[in-house]
C-alpha cells in the first residue's frame, strides 16, 4: 500500500488545486463573467447542475444526488484498485481520476453545482466554436483517462511480444 501512496497523494493534491482555483473564480468573476486571456482562452465564471455538457442540468434538482452517488462509488472503487500492487501509468491514470471524481463531487455536496472556468474555442473566418466550459477535475479525469488507455496500449503490446 505504500508504494501506491502516491497515487492518493497525487490525488489529494488534484482535488486541493480544483477547489483552490473553483474558489478563485468564484471570488474574481461574478457568474456569466469571461476575461479573454489569449486569442483561444478565456477565464469564465460558469455553473453546472448536471455532468459533462450540461447533461441533465435542467432537471429539479435529482441529478445532484446521482452524480454525487456516482462520483463517491468510482472513488471507492478507485481506492480498491489502489490497494494493490500496479503499474505506475496505470496508478497515475488511477490517481487522476479519483482526484477529479472528488473535486466535482465536493462541489456538488457544498455547493449543488460545478463550477467550470476553462472555455477555449477557436476561431475560423470570423466564427468562435466553443468547447464546454470545464475546469480543473474534469482535466484531471481526462488525463488520467488518457493514461489508463496508454497503460492498457502499452501492456497489450508487451503481451504479445
Amino acid at each position: 500500500m505504500r508504494r501506491n501512496a502516491r497515487w492518493l497523494l497525487l490525488a489529494a493534491a488534484l482535488v486541493a488545486a480544483d477547489q483552490f482555483t473553483k474558489w478563485l473564480v468564484r471570488r474574481a468573476l461574478p457568474l456569466g463573467g469571461s476575461v479573454a486571456l489569449t486569442p483561444f482562452f478565456n477565464l469564465v465564471h460558469a455553473e453546472n447542475s448536471g455532468a459533462a455538457f450540461s447533461f441533465l442540468a435542467q432537471q429539479a434538482g435529482w441529478q445532484r444526488w446521482l452524480f454525487t452517488a456516482l462520483g463517491l462509488g468510482a472513488a471507492a472503487l478507485i481506492a480498491t484498485l489502489l490497494r494493490r500492487p500496479r503499474r505506475a501509468l496505470f496508478g497515475a491514470g488511477l490517481g487522476c481520476v479519483l482526484g477529479g471524481a472528488l473535486g466535482n463531487v465536493l462541489d456538488r455536496l457544498l455547493r449543488g453545482r460545478v463550477t467550470d472556468f476553462i472555455d477555449l474555442y477557436v476561431v475560423h473566418a470570423g466564427r468562435q466554436w466553443h468547447w464546454p466550459a470545464f475546469n480543473l477535475a474534469d482535466s484531471a479525469i481526462t488525463i488520467g483517462a488518457i493514461l489508463l488507455l496508454l497503460d492498457e496500449w502499452l501492456q497489450s503490446r508487451r503481451e504479445r511480444r
